[in-house]
């Protein structure tokens, strides 16, 4: 764990349970996003990569 996450953790503690409840739900549903935006992101490669050949035939 890095010095900056074991920092918040230690404030985050002093809050009362339901703040830390409530912040501990945005952190997961931020990691939760953060695996769909990769997993949709690497399904979209071979789009991605036609999209961008496109581009590039029409700019030369």
């Amino acid at each position: 764990m890095t010095e900056l996450l074991e920092q918040a953790i230690t404030k985050l503690k002093t809050l009362p349970a339901s703040e830390q409840d409530a912040i501990a739900a945005m952190i997961l549903a931020e990691l939760e996003d953060e695996v769909r935006w990769d997993a949709t992101f690497a399904k979209s490669q071979d789009a991605l990569a036609k999209l961008a050949a496109e581009a590039m035939a029409e700019h030369h």
